[in-house]
C-alpha cells in the first residue's frame, strides 16, 4: 500500500511510542512526515530517519502548537492529515485521594492540548479549501468506566465527543475528523510499567487476558488503523471512534 503519496501528517507526540509507529507507517504509506515533540534528541533522529521533520512541541503552550502547523506548511506546502497524539496517563489514584496537580497536569496536556491541535489544524485545512483528515488518539477508558485514573478517563472521553462534534460542523470543508481507542499497547512505557510491578508476570498475564482476543496489540497495530482513516479509502467515514482493542468494549 502506498496510499498517503504527496500526503504530509503533522503528528504530535510522535517521537516515540504510538507516535513513532504511526509515524513510520505513514511514511511507508508515502507521507511525508513533521513530528511535533517535546524530545528533540528522539525526535530528531526518527525524522532524520523517515526523512521527515521534527519541530520542538509543548502542546501545552497554543503558540507551540499554533508554531507547528505553520512549520508543516512551511516545509511540506501544506498539511494535508493531522493526528493528535501527545498525552500522558497521570499518576495512579481514587478519585478522592487524587491531587488537584496530577489533575490540572493531565487534563493541560490531554485536553487543553487537543483542542489547541484541533483548532490551529482546522484553521489550515479551512484556509486550504483542499479537505484535510484528523485522527484523536483517544482510549478505551473513554468509552467505559475505569478506576483510579479520573483525568485520563475524562479528558478521553471528552475528545471521543469533541471528535464526533468537529466531525459535525467541518464535514462542509471535507474536513474528515476521527478517533482511534486502543486498549493496552505494548509500547516501552508499557513494559516498563509491567517490569516495575509487584508481580511482573502476573501483570503480564492481566494484560494479555483482558481482551476477547488473547495478547497485546503492538503500536503497529493502532498505526495501522490511523492509516487507513488518514486514506481515501476511509473519505467517507467521518465522526467515528475504532476501538482497537481486541473486543474489550464489546464485553
Amino acid at each position: 500500500m502506498r496510499g498517503l503519496t504527496k500526503k504530509t501528517a503533522l503528528i504530535t507526540g510522535g517521537a516515540s511510542g504510538l507516535g513513532k509507529a504511526i509515524a513510520e507507517r505513514l511514511t511507508e504509506e508515502g507521507a511525508t512526515v513533521v513530528i511535533a515533540d517535546l524530545n528533540e534528541d528522539a525526535g530528531k533522529e526518527l525524522a532524520e530517519k523517515l526523512k521527515g521533520y521534527f519541530i520542538k512541541t509543548n502542546v501545552t503552550d497554543a503558540a507551540s502548537v499554533e508554531a507547528a502547523v505553520a512549520y508543516t506548511v512551511e516545509k511540506a506546502g501544506k498539511l494535508d492529515i493531522f493526528v493528535n497524539n501527545a498525552g500522558i496517563d497521570g499518576a495512579q489514584a481514587p478519585t478522592h485521594e487524587s491531587t488537584l496537580e496530577n489533575w490540572h497536569k493531565v487534563i493541560d496536556i490531554n485536553l487543553n492540548g487537543a483542542f489547541y491541535g484541533l483548532k490551529y489544524a482546522l484553521t489550515q485545512f479551512v484556509k486550504q479549501n483542499t479537505g484535510g483528515t484528523i485522527i484523536n488518539t483517544v482510549s478505551i477508558v473513554g468509552m467505559v468506566g475505569f478506576a483510579n485514573i479520573p483525568p485520563y478517563t475524562a479528558t478521553k472521553a471528552a475528545l471521543i465527543n469533541l471528535t464526533r462534534s468537529t466531525a459535525v460542523e467541518y464535514g462542509k470543508y471535507h474536513i474528515r475528523v476521527n478517533a482511534v481507542a486502543p486498549t493496552t499497547v505494548l509500547t516501552p512505557l508499557v513494559q516498563h510499567f509491567i517490569d516495575s510491578a509487584e508481580d511482573p508476570a502476573a501483570m503480564k498475564q492481566h494484560m494479555e487476558t483482558m481482551n476477547p482476543i488473547p495478547g497485546i496489540p503492538e503500536a503497529a497495530d493502532i498505526a495501522a488503523t490511523v492509516a487507513f482513516l488518514a486514506s481515501d479509502d476511509a473519505k467517507f467515514i467521518t465522526g467515528i471512534t475504532i476501538a482497537v482493542d481486541g473486543g474489550y468494549t464489546a464485553q
